[in-house]
């Protein structure tokens, strides 16, 4: 039987919002809610949240839930999870992000049934972009796929540009949660960091760049995540 486990990577020091997993929302911190949502979808086997903090680790594990503390410092989330799998029985794995506090079965359930083709490796989440200024902010991470929903490619830039004026263009974001075959994940910690990679600062750059497709979803859009303290303020109304 496939084993799903779904693994949080959670770094204390963020750049733009220092501590912002450990901020209040509601009656618990923001980790606790990504980590709680996400068990409570019923869809995996095992739920950790992988961590460099102390406070993070305790948080979780005083609060009755799974955590494991990363033995090395790390430039990425995957980097996190690989290093946590390495000896733990899975199959697949799913990456949710930390400062996703309302995080929901449904996008989750979708990453994961594709790998009933049994040629993905590597399978993500994109939304529908359709207001102007989001298209146009580099902030915004755009995608575009082929017929077979497998990304072509990832910027920071507006893709496809928009040359032709008379024909109605669909703009994807790209959502940060994946989901990998252990081997997959194991193998991207092992090759360098790519060219085009390191230009957009966008680290799935490094599947397409090696060879390795990503299998893109549709999905609604997930909630709020937390990158300031203005979000916070939009979660809190949300909640």
């Amino acid at each position: 039987m496939t084993k799903v486990g779904a693994f949080i990577p959670a770094r204390y020091a963020a750049t733009r919002f220092p501590a912002k997993l450990m901020q209040t929302l509601g009656d618990k911190s923001v980790i606790r809610h990504t980590y709680d949502n996400t068990k409570a979808t019923g869809l995996f086997d095992e739920v950790y949240v992988v961590t460099d903090s102390e406070i993070i680790f305790n948080e979780i594990v005083n609060n009755g839930g799974k955590a494991i503390m990363s033995k090395r410092s790390h430039e990425s989330g995957s980097d996190r999870i690989a290093e946590a799998i390495v000896d733990l029985d899975i199959d697949i794995v799913v990456n949710v992000q930390g400062d996703e506090p309302f995080v929901k079965r449904e996008p989750l359930q979708k990453v994961i049934d594709v790998f009933a083709d049994s040629s993905v490796q590597v399978s993500s989440l994109m939304q529908v972009l359709t207001n102007p200024q989001f298209i146009e902010d580099p902030n915004y991470v755009k995608v575009a796929v082929d017929t077979k929903m497998n990304a072509l490619f990832f910027s920071r830039s507006v893709i496809p540009y928009p040359r032709a004026t008379d024909i109605t263009i669909t703009y994807y974001e790209h959502i940060g949660v994946y989901a990998f075959k252990k081997q997959a994940l194991l193998n991207f910690t092992n090759w360098p960091m790519t060219p085009l990679e390191a230009a957009e600062k966008i680290e799935c750059l490094r599947y397409l760049e090696n060879g390795v497709p990503i299998r893109m979803v549709v999905t609604d859009y997930m909630g709020v995540e937390i990158d300031t303290p203005e979000d916070l303020i939009k979660a809190a109304k949300l909640l």
